[in-house]
């Protein structure tokens, strides 16, 4: 059980990302006032967590809705998760992914929210967070105390993102921009072991039972 507890936390930990989130928060709150930064930080961490509670909850009901079996789904979410980690090991951080989103929507006609783009979605409620909250909570091998506890562990991460985004200054002060990219390419290799055991698992669950 202490296992399961730890697999779930891990993995929602690096698709969530909050360390990784810490550079995002201040490049795009440069601006704000000291008095501004506590708000914004709190709106993104409800946001996202409003988000990724909503596909706990309804996110397996689409999925049978359009047909689409759990395994297959498990398969499609560990690739796109592994896919996800690559960028995170090889490709740009989440720093320079998020601020380019930024600077790129800032040329239309209306500025967005800081609190909900990028610092919301796709910062901490990222698609990598959103198919692994579906993967960790199938109706069919978990239960609802089983759910209940995922959405425990999901809230508890999205609490320390928004420790961490209060604290952002002296952490990244501390670790450096440098030492935030290392932590983010650890992640990837985390979350890219993650995502080939939910394929393989997947796949050996299709072998055994026959069900896609």
């Amino acid at each position: 059980m202490i296992h399961g507890f730890l697999e779930q936390f891990v993995t929602l930990w690096v698709v969530i990302d909050p360390i990784g989130t810490i550079p995002v928060f201040i490049a795009i709150t440069a601006g704000l006032s000291a008095a501004q930064r506590p708000r914004v930080a709190l709106q993104a961490a409800a946001v996202s967590a409003g988000v990724l509670l909503f596909f706990l909850v309804f996110g397996q009901i689409l999925i049978n809705a359009l047909g689409i079996g759990l395994n297959s789904f498990q398969v499609a979410g560990g690739i796109v998760l592994f896919l996800f980690a690559l960028t995170m090991i090889f490709g740009e951080g989440k720093t320079e992914t998020d601020r380019r989103d930024l600077d790129s929507d800032e040329t239309g006609s209306a500025a967005p929210n800081p609190a909900i783009f990028p610092l919301a979605v796709p910062s901490l409620a990222s698609p990598g967070a959103m198919l692994a909250i579906v993967i960790l909570t199938d109706n069919n091998r978990f239960s609802i105390a089983d759910q209940a506890v995922t959405a425990v562990i999901m809230l508890a991460v999205i609490a320390v993102a928004y420790l961490l985004m209060r604290l952002a200054d002296p952490i990244i002060r501390l670790i450096g921009h440098a030492g935030s990219a290392i932590v983010s390419r650890v992640m990837g290799m985390v979350l890219a072991s993650v995502a080939a055991n939910a394929v393989l698992t997947a796949l050996l669950q299709i072998i055994t039972t026959g069900q896609l």
